[in-house]
């Protein structure tokens, strides 16, 4: 891949993602060459994993474990409500963007390896429903209907994402 190349894929995503990120409420950081170098990282995550893995974690290279980190990870959402970013600072508040705040560092949310990872929600006593809800672990929408939408309406992640709610 040539660095001509490069920069126009970067432009394409970074634009893509910007477009997206405002028509669902959120905003990417403004120190657009910062925000161009992490793009870069997500398309060479993309192109190592197969999958927009966040480029300030540690991937396990197997899809499945990773899930909760393929951008927009699974903790954004809390990290801008609590720091006024996501954990790698693609992702900024309102606040932050329009430079009225200082975003600051954030602490991991992630849970160790094999901690956390695979629990389940339990609810008791819930009388059965017609059709499953699904989750969006991103963004928290859901919808109940037989298989998880292709794209959430709401933070615009891929179905994967979606777990069996109830």
């Amino acid at each position: 891949m040539s660095e001509e190349h490069s920069v126009e894929e970067v432009d394409r995503l970074y634009d893509r993602l910007k477009r997206e990120a405002e028509s669902s409420g959120y905003y990417l950081n403004p120190d657009v060459d910062f925000t161009k170098n992490l793009i870069k990282s997500l398309i060479i995550n993309q192109n190592r994993y197969g999958y927009f893995a966040c480029p300030c974690r540690l991937a396990a290279r197997n899809k499945q474990e990773d899930l909760d980190i393929i951008c927009p990870c699974d903790y954004r959402d809390q990290d801008l409500n609590e720091y006024g970013c996501c954990y790698c600072a693609l992702y900024v508040s309102k606040e932050v963007a329009e430079g009225k705040k200082q975003a600051t560092p954030i602490p991991e949310r992630r849970p160790p390896r094999n901690e956390g990872m695979s629990k389940k929600n339990t609810v008791r006593d819930v009388p059965p429903l017609a059709l499953p809800v699904w989750r969006c672990k991103v963004c928290g929408y859901l919808c109940a209907r037989e298989e998880p939408p292709g794209i959430c309406p709401i933070c615009k992640a891929q179905k994967d994402r979606f777990e069996k709610f109830m």
